[in-house]
């Protein structure tokens, strides 16, 4: 069985203890502050019947829960892990700090990997003696119900830990991604920034209302996306395949990608569309909405469990 240590006992901390302790694995559990990590154990003990009734857990809650055991100090926390998942602030400075500290902690063997959703691993792990054993693993929130994970190796990680990292994500039930290279935002963030950004110049230029652009996405792309990405989607639109939809509308998108300028979010735009965003749901209402999220997505991975790729 695996040992996993987590360091870091926030969201993303523990909600990758729950990925780690579905999975089987021991799960070492640990934060600066104490209190982060008994509210880590509430939180997984709380989420774990959902997950159960739903049928995305295979054991029994309490069993589960068995397997995460939070620890006293960072030393006790990985001298046994085969993996470390490090889920500190994104801040080069902590991150930097933190890797110089697992890297004297953690067994010599022992993989380590950042949850970082944009710092590469070469801005905090370049001073590290055994900087090949270093990575990122980032993770789409919350990841024990969206199982895409991105590996982003450092121009030194050995290429063997890379393909460990990936057999060990397989084994957690996750689905993870190789993005070749070191590139600002990795891949995930920067396609998810293309949207952004051109949702944001259709809003600044009145071209659709923030609901109906929404609507866009979760009543229209966001349904084929959800089980297709977008090649497969254009290979599908055209009766030739995907070198007959860019013949037929390759044309189209290099117009519009001249029409795509950089725009600033300046301060106007976002307060125009954060009061939109308030008015359809007013700030006390967002645990209530984050929670329905969850229900729902639960149920989509409960759905694509039971279908055919």
């Amino acid at each position: 069985m695996t040992n996993v240590a987590v360091v870091g006992a926030g969201l993303i901390g523990r909600a990758w203890s729950i990925v780690f302790a579905r999975a089987g694995f021991n799960v070492a559990l640990w934060d600066q502050f104490p209190l982060q990590t008994t509210q880590a154990l509430s939180f997984v003990a709380d989420r774990l019947p959902e997950l159960r009734a739903a049928g995305l857990l295979a054991d029994e809650p309490e069993t589960v829960l068995a397997r995460i055991q939070p620890m006293q100090s960072l030393w006790e926390t990985v001298r046994d892990a085969e993996y470390i998942q490090e889920c500190g602030p994104e801040r080069t400075d902590v991150k930097t700090g933190v890797f110089t500290e697992l890297e004297r902690a953690a067994r010599p063997e022992a993989i380590i990997a950042s949850s970082s959703s944009g710092i590469p691993a070469s801005a905090f792990t370049a001073h590290l003696k055994t900087r090949h054993r270093c990575l990122i693993a980032h993770p789409v929130n919350p990841p024990y119900l969206v199982p895409l994970v991105e590996i982003c190796p450092a121009p030194w990680t050995d290429p063997a830990v890379t393909e460990r990292t990936r057999e060990i994500m397989v084994a957690a039930g996750q689905v993870p991604a190789t993005v070749k290279k070191e590139i600002d935002g990795f891949a995930l963030n920067r396609l998810q920034g293309a949207l952004l950004a051109e949702a944001f110049r259709l809003l600044a230029d009145d071209v659709i209302s923030p609901a109906d652009l929404d609507a866009l996405v979760k009543h229209g792309l966001g349904l084929r996306w959800s089980f297709m990405g977008p090649l497969e989607t254009i290979d599908l639109n055209a009766p030739g395949g995907l070198a007959d939809y860019c013949n037929r509308y390759g044309p189209l998108y290099a117009t519009m990608q001249q029409q795509m300028k950089p725009l600033e979010w300046d301060a106007a735009l976002v307060e125009r569309l954060h009061a939109a965003r308030r008015a359809e749901l007013p700030v006390n209402m967002q645990p209530v909405r984050q929670e329905w999220r969850d229900r729902r997505l639960m149920a989509l991975l409960a759905h694509k469990a039971t279908q055919p790729e």
